[in-house]
């Protein structure tokens, strides 16, 4: 079980509010997605910290209008872009992931897209990635930099993520 001081490790600047609102969803997110393990916990930690800047955004900074017409991203109607940019604590972007994680977790976010915002989905949404990824077995290896390629598509803040990693292995109990 994560605890609050534990994420306050983790992510030393993230606001008391958003350690207690992400504390419950985090652990039920950690049990629910088989990421118990320590390896598996620290990696998908030290994710989510970089990627919503320690629990402050769950929601892409940019509009979204570059991914307009995006097919990749099943962006194929007007507005798509703005209205499927990346939300959760590891941003969920475009229509077809918002459809596939709607079915999934049997919750609309195609007409509701900022559902992904609020703690429980949001940190559901990361461990849903997480899973579709396949990111528990690249934990257990552990391969911290494909992990990162899996979720960024590239190495963007890595150096950044690693020192996530380094504290999130601390508090799981990994020297």
């Amino acid at each position: 079980m994560i605890t609050k001081e534990n994420l306050k490790h983790i992510m030393p600047y993230a606001n008391a509010m958003a350690l207690n609102q992400f504390c419950e969803p985090l652990n039920a997110t950690l049990l629910k997605y088989d990421m118990l393990s320590p390896l598996r916990a620290a990696a998908f930690l030290a994710q989510i910290a970089h990627e919503s800047g320690q629990l402050k955004y769950t929601q892409e900074i940019a509009s979204g209008k570059a991914y307009e017409g995006r097919k990749d991203l099943g962006n194929t109607q007007p507005g798509d872009g703005v209205k499927f940019k990346g939300r959760g604590l590891i941003q969920i972007t475009g229509r077809a992931n918002y459809a596939a994680i709607s079915k999934d977790l049997g919750v609309n976010f195609i007409d509701k897209p900022e559902l992904l915002e609020g703690p429980l989905y949001a940190a559901e949404s990361a461990g849903w990635f997480w899973k579709l990824k396949g990111l528990n077995a690249l934990a257990d290896i552990p391969n911290f930099e494909v992990i990162t390629r899996r979720i960024n598509g590239g190495l963007n803040g890595y150096a950044e993520r690693l020192e996530y990693y380094k504290k999130a292995k601390e508090v799981v109990g990994i020297n």
